[in-house]
């Protein structure tokens, strides 16, 4: 049987979309080919690295790909954006899309704080996204 593809989409492509396709690859990777990029992607956060080491996620084969990269070449069960930017720039129309969802999650770089403080913010949002992953898998088992 086929996996079925996901394909989470933020701004950046620098840190919660990342996240979400570690945490999905790690589980259900064998269930789902998951994929991000951005609509306007950088260079992934240092500090996205960090705290998915922290956890024992390593993000080494992971790079910000713009959604272009996928846009109409390749059909995906799932679209979940992780931003409201990428929700309102994403056309409504994504070729290829079974499922769209949004899942709101604060980008944890744009705060303006120590760098301490910074580091936290990132772990609380990885830790919100590693719960919605898991939420949504859980849904997915029942749903079967």
């Amino acid at each position: 049987m086929a996996k079925i593809k996901v394909l989470f989409l933020c701004t950046g492509n620098s840190a919660r979309s990342q996240m979400a396709e570690a945490f999905l690859k790690k589980y259900a990777g064998d269930k789902y080919d998951v994929y991000s990029a951005g609509i306007e992607p950088q260079e992934i956060n240092p500090l996205t690295r960090e705290v998915m080491q922290e956890i024992g996620i390593d993000l080494r084969d992971q790079y910000s790909k713009h959604v272009n990269v996928y846009m109409g070449k390749m059909h995906f069960g799932y679209l979940i954006t992780v931003c409201s930017d990428a929700e309102e720039k994403c056309p409504s129309t994504f070729p290829g899309i079974g499922n769209r969802l949004h899942w709101f999650f604060e980008d944890p770089a744009s705060f303006d704080v120590p760098e301490n403080e910074r580091l936290q913010k990132f772990r609380k949002i990885r830790d919100k996204i590693d719960q919605r992953i898991k939420k949504w898998l859980k849904k997915q088992v029942d749903n079967n």
